[in-house]
């Protein structure tokens, strides 16, 4: 915080700088600037707080009962092994260079995996 000969050095020297015709019309742009500022920081605040307020009401927002777990059926599920496709040793069973691309153009411009461009005549 600036002291009372602070303020009064500070008011001089904005006195010589801008002189006395454009001091007034500074410090009413300065004073609209500050009050933009101001609005701007409150609804800035005011939308942080509702949307805080929003994210509390949603979290305390009962589910169904025994929570969300409860609502969902009882499905069984089978763990399958995973098998990447085109891999080596899935080339070398079909007869394909393990170096060759997956994918590849016809002479149509059909897309053809490995498999079947080796079945190709």
């Amino acid at each position: 915080m600036l002291s009372p000969s602070d303020t009064a050095i500070v008011f001089l020297l904005a006195l010589l700088l801008f002189g006395p015709e454009q001091l007034p019309k500074l410090a009413r742009q300065l004073g609209e600037a500050m009050r933009h500022i101001q609005s701007t920081t409150q609804s800035f605040m005011l939308e942080m707080e509702r949307a805080a307020q929003a994210a509390d009401d949603r979290s305390t927002v009962p589910g169904p009962a025994g929570g969300p777990a409860a609502a969902l059926p009882d499905i069984p599920v089978e763990v399958v092994p995973f098998d990447p496709p085109n891999s080596p040793d899935d080339a070398a069973a079909d007869g394909i260079a393990a170096d060759a691309p997956p994918v590849r153009l016809d002479d149509d411009g059909t897309e053809r995996s490995r498999g079947q461009l080796a079945d190709k005549p």
